[in-house]
């Protein structure tokens, strides 16, 4: 049984899930804003507290690793490469766009020729985003997109179901929302509890990260912007 500790730190969400071959152990979440640095230390300490409790070993950690807030994907794989290090076990690298998807696949009804378009916001009218299948195999590899009345096209002109979720699909919504096979699924948050399955299938697969040379997946280089003048 593979004991993995699931960090999702991508978005203002803060989240962890303790899990275990496809059950939920313990769990925490904050929903309140940019607290992964006041937060994330305890939730781990929790968990591993719950493990010890139980006479549990920790197997491996898993962390997303982007796209989305530098600062939030920097705080989790920080944790995450500390910790790995320390317990000399595993680090898993999960998508964030991937789990977006499979909280929709798993807790909606949907058609099985589906197409899953997560979106995350990334300012104006540009947001992160793939296409995946039912599947989850990729139809359209996660980038940054400037969305316009032709984004999509193709795959809207295929008459599938089209499915956008995330915090970057209302943008998409006056530009699709006319078409019959297009369908917005509201309040999806990449979250550690949803990182279970594809935890479990990257440990499976010895699919783990480079302690020393691993990073976040970005998709875009960083962008300072100066500050105000207060006067």
């Amino acid at each position: 049984m593979a004991v993995i500790l699931n960090i999702e730190t991508s978005t203002n969400v803060c989240s962890v899930a303790l899990t275990a071959e496809g059950m939920v152990m313990t769990h925490y979440e904050d929903f309140q804003g940019q607290n992964h640095a006041a937060l994330l230390s305890g939730y781990i300490k929790t968990c591993l507290d719950f493990l010890r409790e139980k006479e549990l070993k920790l197997d491996a950690i898993a962390v997303s690793i982007g796209p989305g807030s530098y600062t939030g994907l920097r705080i989790g794989l920080s944790e995450a490469k500390g910790l790995a290090y320390a317990l000399n076990i595993p680090l898993i690298g999960i998508d964030t766009l991937q789990i977006m998807t499979v909280s929709v696949m798993f807790n909606h009804d949907i058609a099985p020729d589906a197409l899953f378009v997560p979106m995350m916001d990334a300012r104006r009218m540009e947001v992160y985003t793939a296409i995946y299948d039912i599947a989850l195999e990729t139809i359209l590899s996660p980038t940054p997109l400037i969305l316009d009345e032709t984004s999509y096209q193709q795959w809207i002109n295929s008459g599938k179901e089209i499915l956008f979720f995330g915090n970057g699909s209302d943008k998409a919504r006056e530009l699709f929302e006319q078409y019959n096979n297009v369908r917005f699924i509201s309040d999806i948050s990449p979250l550690a509890i949803d990182m279970m399955a594809l935890s479990d299938r990257a440990f499976a697969q010895k699919q783990f990260l480079d302690l020393a040379y691993s990073t976040p997946k970005y998709l875009k280089d960083f962008q300072a912007t100066k500050p105000k003048n207060i006067i």
